[in-house]
C-alpha cells in the first residue's frame, strides 16, 4: 500500500471513530464550548499552588505559560532554576525536555514525509538492513513458573508508521519486568561514546517486545526514526532539525548539548533529593557526546518551546511560514491506534485514558472512564517528559500551555493539578 492510500485509509478510519464518539458536553471542565475566556482571579489559584510546591521544597522552581489567541494570558515563574545558585527562572532558563524531544523529532520527520524522503509504509530495513533480521520475544511459562523467552519471526516488518506511533515493538529497559525489557536492561545499550548509527545497530540485535503493529509500546522507536532521518538527508539529526524546524521557528536554544559556559549557568536543576530521572542513562547536556537522543535528549527554553507550541496550535504554520501542510498536519494529529487499528493497549499505555495517539503526539478522542472526565477538549494534543516538562495544545479554545520544571517524582501530580486549575479558570 502506498503512502497516499495508507493516509486515506487511516484518516477515514479515524474520522469514523470520531464520528461514533458521543459529543455530549460532560460536566465540569471537559470539552468546554469554544470561546471560553480566562478568569484572572481563578488563574491566581495556579500561582498559589505552584508557589506552595516551591516553599515546601518539593520543586526548585517552575515556569508556566498559557497563551490564547496568540497572546499570553498567564506567564509566571516560581522559585529558582537551581537551589544551589539561587538564580531566578526566566524565559531563557534551559530545561531538559526528556520525552518532549520525541514531539520535536516527530514534527521534523513529518517534514521529510512531506518532501517524499520517507514514506509511512516503508520498512525500517529499507534504510537499516540489520532490521531485516529482527525476532520477536515471546514469553513462555513452565509448570514450575519459570519464564523463558522464545524468539519467533515477526508477522510483518516494522515500518516508519510503527516507529512514529510506537507500535514497532522496540521498547525501553528501565520500566516493566518483561523478559524483553530485561534483555534491554542487560544489553549495556548506553555504554561508551556512540552515535545514532551505532545505537540503531545495538537495538537491531535485541528482540522486539511484541509483533509490529500489535501494541502501543514506549521505547527507542524515535531514535531509530532519527537514524533514518540522518540516512535520507545525509546530515546529522540536529542539522536536519535545525533546517526543517528549529531555525524556521527561531528556536535558537533548543539543542542536544549546551557547550557555551555562560549558557551552562542557565540549566535548571531539580532539588538534590529528586535528581534521579530514572531513564536508564545519564542526561548531562553540559557534557557533549556523539549521541543525539531523539527520544529524550534535547534541551529548550520557554522562549523557544512557546514557538513550537504556537506552530502546532496554528496547524503547522508560524508567522507566515508553513512548516507542515494541512494534509500532513492532519495526518500527524489523527489517532492511529484507536478502534480498527489492530493496536492494543496495556498498563504502560502512557497517553492515558481518553487519548489516542497520532504520529508523535497524544490525541484526545473521548471523555475517558473517569467521572467526571479529566479536563480538556476533544482533539487536544499533548505530551510530557520524565523531567516534568509538559505541554497541551487545545485548538478548540485556540489555547496552549507549557509547563517547564525539573522534577521526576512530583511531575504527574503537579501536571494533573495545573491542568485542572487552568480549565477551572475558563468561563463562557
Amino acid at each position: 500500500m502506498n503512502s497516499r492510500h495508507l493516509w486515506r485509509s487511516l484518516a477515514c478510519g479515524a474520522l469514523l471513530t470520531l464520528a461514533a464518539t458521543p459529543q455530549a458536553f460532560a460536566e465540569g471542565t471537559f470539552d468546554i464550548p469554544a470561546g471560553a475566556r480566562f478568569n484572572p482571579e481563578k488563574l491566581a489559584r495556579i500561582g498559589e499552588f505552584l508557589g506552595n510546591e516551591v516553599t515546601t521544597g518539593k520543586i526548585a522552581g517552575a515556569l508556566l505559560l498559557i497563551q490564547q489567541h496568540g497572546k499570553p494570558v498567564y506567564h509566571e515563574s516560581f522559585g529558582v532554576q537551581d537551589v544551589g545558585t539561587k538564580a531566578p527562572i526566566t524565559d531563557k532558563t534551559i530545561f531538559r525536555l526528556f520525552s518532549m524531544t520525541k514531539a520535536i523529532t516527530s514534527v521534523a520527520a513529518m517534514t521529510l514525509i512531506e518532501d517524499g524522503k520517507i514514506k509511512l509504509d516503508d520498512p525500517v530495513a529499507k534504510y537499516i538492513p540489520s532490521f531485516a533480521n529482527l525476532k520477536v520475544g515471546v514469553e513462555t511459562k513452565a509448570d514450575d513458573g519459570t519464564k523463558t523467552l522464545e524468539l519467533v519471526p515477526p508477522n510483518r516488518p516494522p515500518t516508519i508508521l510503527d516507529l512514529m506511533r510506537h507500535t514497532s515493538g522496540i521498547t525501553y529497559g528501565f520500566y516493566g519486568d518483561s523478559l524483553v525489557r530485561k534483555a534491554y536492561a542487560a544489553a549495556n545499550l548506553y555504554g561508551g561514546d556512540f552515535d545514532l548509527a551505532e545505537f540503531a545497530e545495538r537495538i537491531a540485535k535485541l528482540p522486539l517486545h511484541n509483533q509490529p503493529g500489535s501494541l502501543w509500546q514506549y521505547g527507542h522507536s524515535t531514535d531509530v526514526l532519527a537514524r533514518i532521518m540522518e540516512i535520507v538527508s545525509g546530515k546529522s539529526l540536529l542539522e536536519v532539525e535545525r533546517e526543517k524546524l528549529l531555525d524556521p521557528l527561531g528556536m535558537n536554544d533548543t539543542r542536544f548539548f549546551v557547550t557555551d559556559p555562560e549558557k551552562q549557568k542557565l540549566i535548571a536543576q531539580p532539588v538534590p533529593n529528586d535528581s534521579d530521572f530514572r531513564v536508564g542513562r545519564e542526561n548531562r547536556p553540559d557534557i557533549p557526546k556523539k549521541m543525539e537522543f531523539a527520544s529524550g535528549g534535547m534541551v529548550s527554553t520557554m522562549s523557544d518551546f512557546a514557538r513550537f507550541a504556537q506552530m502546532l496550535l496554528d496547524g503547522g504554520k508560524f508567522e507566515g511560514k508553513t512548516l507542515l501542510s494541512p494534509r500532513v498536519f492532519e495526518l500527524m494529529t489523527t489517532d492511529h491506534v484507536g478502534p480498527g487499528s489492530g493496536v492494543n493497549r496495556d498498563y504502560f499505555y502512557f497517553p492515558g485514558d481518553g487519548f489516542g495517539f497520532g504520529l508523535g503526539l497524544a490525541v484526545r478522542t473521548d471523555p475517558g472512564l473517569a467521572k467526571p472526565p479529566p479536563p480538556g477538549s476533544l482533539g487536544e494534543l499533548k505530551w510530557d517528559g520524565a523531567s516534568g516538562c509538559y505541554f497541551v495544545i487545545d485548538r478548540k479554545q485556540d489555547m496552549f500551555f507549557v509547563l517547564l520544571e525539573q522534577t521526576p517524582t512530583q511531575r504527574q501530580r503537579i501536571q494533573r493539578t495545573v491542568k485542572q486549575l487552568i480549565y477551572e479558570a475558563m468561563e463562557n
